[in-house]
């Protein structure tokens, strides 16, 4: 399944539910208010926006309110995310994405230690290890 596009106020929808799923709309909708102050209606819309996209499943549960869980990992969201987020403004290209991100992050040095050692393994010849 390819995974969907997901608007910012569904990844923080989503967000949520990765965190504690499975919750009602009720539940989501008292959890994220204190910080969007989104109503419940508002949060019931992108509820059902997410499950149209086939991220979300909507389970009915005997005499209880319906749930919402997951049916994407997070991982697979935000990898599909990157993917989408080079082609629009990279046009695809790794190295000036890097390249922007090195120049415009504060790294620091053990964030740089870890950046240099991943480099490193990606021109490892496989089966070597370093010296």
């Amino acid at each position: 399944m390819e995974t969907p596009n997901i608007s910012d106020s569904e990844w923080t929808v989503m967000e949520a539910l990765w965190e504690r799923a499975p919750l009602t709309a009720s539940e989501v909708a008292k959890l994220l208010q204190p910080g969007t102050g989104w109503a419940e209606n508002t949060v019931r819309t992108l509820l059902a926006r997410l499950v149209k996209k086939g991220v979300l499943e909507a389970r009915d549960a005997a005499g209880q309110a319906r749930v919402f869980v997951p049916v994407l990992k997070r991982d697979d969201c935000v990898r599909a995310a990157g993917e989408s987020f080079l082609q629009r403004m990279f046009r695809g290209a790794s190295k000036p994405l890097l390249v922007h991100f090195a120049r415009q992050a504060e790294l620091t040095p053990e964030e740089v230690r870890e950046l240099k050692a991943i480099l490193d393994r990606s021109i490892q010849p496989e089966n070597q290890t370093p010296e």
